[in-house]
């Protein structure tokens, strides 16, 4: 299946010039949902994987799925005042300005397996910042999966110690 087919692309949104992924039409059609998580899940098979990570809040989707179909577990990375116990911060850039990314301190034991899965690799920041909160809690990263990578952003360059796949690129 075209995954690639299944994102509708909104040109100068939010903003002009900026060319948006909506994957707000992948994840209604049930048969590209499906070969999604399949795909994610082939990528993965033969890797201890104990947690999965999911950058909030699409990361979410991806992440609930693929845990469940490989029997692991599930950690939400929250913006920051969103997780009700103690929580470690991590701080990075986006293409558009700063924000914030937090993670329980009691989510991940020391040497513990864990993938990340998000929607998009863009500029990096986030995923990096969410592999820089794992690794602080004592975790492995073993692989950052992503659905879309927008490839003229270079995102891919600050993960270059990580195991990086993508289902679907763009330019940006």
């Amino acid at each position: 299946m075209d995954l690639k087919s299944k994102i509708r692309v909104i040109p100068d949104f939010p903003e002009k010039g900026i060319s948006f992924k909506d994957i707000t039409t992948l994840l209604k059609d049930k048969n590209a949902l499906k070969e999604t998580i399949d795909r994610f899940t082939e990528l993965i098979q033969g890797r201890q994987v104990d947690l999965v990570v999911g950058p909030e809040a699409r990361g979410f989707i991806f992440g609930t799925a693929l845990a469940y179909n490989i029997n692991a577990g599930f950690i939400p990375i929250r913006k920051p005042g969103k997780l009700p116990h103690k929580t470690l911060t991590q701080d990075y850039t986006l293409e558009y300005g700063n924000d914030s990314l937090e993670i329980h301190e009691d989510s991940i034991l020391p040497g513990q397996k864990v993938l990340i899965i998000d929607d998009l690799l863009a500029t990096g920041g986030t995923l990096l910042s969410t592999a820089n909160l794992i690794e602080q809690l004592g975790g492995e990263v073993v692989g950052i999966f992503t659905l879309i990578e927008l490839t003229d952003l270079k995102g891919r360059d600050k993960l270059t110690k990580y195991r990086v796949e993508s289902l679907v690129s763009y330019p940006s």
